[in-house]
């Protein structure tokens, strides 16, 4: 069991551990405009941005974790990029590297032995290297076409041994590149949405147009259409409700099992579905987002959405089909 002095020691360590990373982030932000660091991150930019191969990141230890995630989100955000472990590169896998690649190592110290095979390779093909550390004067750092120079920061890590600081900037670096890459190559959320199909993410952006009841799962019927039939096609399909279009198939409005419930006592079946239906329901059209579509139901209180293009009527969405999407 933790007592309370023990609990209160540990928080006092995590607000430590706080005030230290962030010291080194706002190290990091003023090296980018009191050093060169700001000019490097602009080359390297634009070098990954019109390179027409693919980014091959790569380091060891901790700085290889980092390497993998930076991996993974350029590729998540539209850039493509491989990440390559220098032990691996060393015994056959430098054939992945391809000649119109640039390389982007990852090493604090600058003195990773295990790089050498990899930085050899760049010097043999000219392929462009960029490397991130913290040491531009040792041998990796030097060998660099394009070095981005870390400011060098206190780890949190009591020894001040363990990468704490050092990986958080590594990660935020690595995060700056990729979001300067989505702007420069406008990379849009439904670009992102095509790259992350699964998951909450996937759900979250998915269009309407792909959820969407059409053809004959979709309720409608004309303005010259009886109470009684609109009746029969509301109860013939799943939504609880039908659209109703004119001629040219317009939607003009729709008549839902409330409104059934309080004219069936008073009105005759034969009379016609315009007298008994609700004018201007709420639309959506195909691209708008499933999220988005979600909040505009719930904003409105209603629990189906008709899709138009324009004015006619091209699908309906209810509720449910976005919450089984997993964005409920």
């Amino acid at each position: 069991m933790i007592n309370d002095t023990a609990a209160s020691s540990h928080l006092t360590s995590a607000l430590r551990t706080l005030d230290i990373e962030i010291g080194g982030l706002e190290d990091l932000k003023r090296a980018f405009s009191d050093t060169s660091l700001g000019d490097a991150f602009e080359q390297a930019a634009k070098v990954f941005a019109s390179v027409k191969g693919r980014i091959i990141v790569t380091g060891i230890g901790k700085s290889g974790h980092i390497a993998r995630k930076i991996a993974a989100t350029f590729c998540s955000t539209g850039t493509s990029a491989l990440y390559l472990h220098p032990g691996e590169a060393s015994h056959g896998d430098l054939g992945a590297i391809s000649r119109d690649d640039v390389v982007f190592a990852i090493t604090w110290s600058g003195t990773t032995r295990e790089l050498g095979d990899i930085v050899n390779y760049c010097r043999m093909y000219r392929l462009p290297l960029i490397v991130a550390t913290s040491n531009s004067t040792s041998w990796v750092g030097e060998a660099a076409d394009i070095c981005l120079t870390l400011p060098v920061v206190r780890e949190a890590c009591p020894n001040e041994l363990a990468p704490t600081s050092s990986t958080t900037m590594q990660v935020v670096l690595g995060d700056a590149l990729a979001v300067a890459l989505i702007e420069a190559r406008g990379f849009s959320s439904h670009s992102f949405g095509l790259f992350h199909p699964g998951g909450s993410l996937g759900a979250q952006l998915t269009t309407l147009n792909k959820v969407m009841g059409t053809d004959d799962a979709l309720p409608r019927v004309t303005l010259d259409a009886t109470l009684r039939s609109a009746t029969i096609e509301m109860s013939r399909k799943r939504y609880g409700c039908t659209a109703v279009v004119d001629a040219n198939g317009k939607l003009v409005g729709a008549f839902t099992d409330g409104d059934l419930r309080r004219c069936i006592a008073i009105h005759d079946l034969d009379e016609p579905i315009g007298n008994h239906m609700s004018p201007r329901p709420v639309t959506a059209e195909p691209a708008m987002p499933s999220v988005e579509a979600l909040a505009l139901m719930n904003d409105n209180a209603v629990s189906v959405l008709f899709v138009t293009e324009g004015e006619k009527l091209v699908g309906i969405v209810h509720m449910h089909d976005l919450v089984r999407l997993g964005i409920g």
